[in-house]
């Protein structure tokens, strides 16, 4: 719109600023700043930075670990730093600082976060070296501990169950590379959480060569059928799952009898009940596979007992964070 200045010169109007709703609504409250942890010091998130020579980004060369923690205690801390210790000596990387010192380090950073339940993603890096690939050329690896919040799926979800598709990308075997080294190379199971999204699925079942049923991209897989509860094998390709090993004494506790025999997709499509573990996902239930309704389309009750006293147990106890 033209108007004139006080001179008698046409001018063109500025233009009205258009304030969207949301905009004018007040900002929730900010997001704390991460406190990190790499190589003994904290550092600001906008500050935490590694060097783009570590082989740990050039090549995936190095382990990791994901820790829950819940009202205050670190869950199953002991045995989720025994499996990263076991990763490295596969993979010939010794730690450069020693376990005690790395178990404080975790609860350090949990604490300077100031976090009582959350995630905690502890890495170890090959460390700095050249443009090639050979490890000895890296002189000291590196470590980074991040604590924050995670939260997979709803509440929701919990209740109504996961849709699960198998797809084409096969889980690596042994010979390969082991799926008990929790290594930071996990592009073959992103290429598996690709093509669940690409079916809209909620997560995507993993066969190995062999074409039994070895794990989801980030879960191992329960079948429950005729009141017995069935998992693959550790040699069909399954991570050595901490959650996993927690169902087995839930199952001992509460008098039902657990085994690892090789699955196939149509044990799953057969089965009674199924449900998912991780240390992200806990323990969650499976209600479809490729399209078929897994019983009755719904959690069933072993299900919901194991998800229920899992529960308990991460609320009750682990390793405390904070000192009395």
């Amino acid at each position: 719109m033209l108007t004139k200045d006080a001179e008698g010169t046409a001018v063109m109007d500025k233009p009205v600023a258009r304030t969207s709703a949301a905009k004018t609504s007040a900002p929730g409250p900010a997001r704390k700043a991460h406190r990190i942890y790499i190589d003994g010091e904290f550092f600001d998130e906008a500050e935490a930075k590694i060097s783009v020579f570590d082989h740990g980004l050039l090549y995936g060369d190095g382990v990791f670990e994901g820790i829950r923690f819940y009202n205050g205690r670190v869950f199953r801390m002991e045995e989720h730093m025994d499996r990263l210790t076991e990763s490295a000596r596969s993979i010939c990387l010794e730690l450069p600082i020693s376990r005690p010192e790395l178990d404080e380090a975790l609860l350090e950073t949990i604490r300077q976060n100031d976090l009582r339940d959350g995630y905690v993603r502890l890495v170890v890096t090959r460390g700095v070296g050249n443009l090639g690939l050979n490890p000895i050329h890296c002189k000291r690896p590196s470590i980074i501990i991040i604590a924050s919040t995670i939260a997979l799926y709803s509440e929701e979800v919990y209740r109504r169950g996961l849709t699960v598709v198998t797809v084409p990308t096969r889980r690596m075997g042994p010979a390969t590379l082991n799926p008990a080294i929790k290594s930071l190379n996990y592009l073959n199971n992103v290429l598996a959480r690709l093509e669940a999204n690409l079916a809209n699925a909620d997560e995507a079942l993993m066969l190995n060569d062999a074409g039994n049923v070895a794990e989801c991209t980030a879960d191992n897989v329960f079948i429950v059928k005729r009141g017995q509860i069935m998992t693959p094998p550790i040699t069909a390709g399954a991570l050595r799952g901490i959650t996993r090993a927690v169902v087995f004494d839930i199952a001992a506790e509460i008098g039902i009898k657990i085994s690892e025999p090789e699955l196939t997709r149509h044990d799953l499509y057969i089965a009674d009940e199924a449900f998912l573990t991780g240390t992200a996902a806990e323990v969650i239930p499976m209600i479809k596979l490729d399209g078929r309704s897994i019983g009755n389309g719904e959690p069933g009750g072993i299900t919901t007992r194991v998800i229920a006293r899992f529960r308990e147990l991460t609320r009750e106890s682990g390793t405390p964070i904070f000192h009395k």
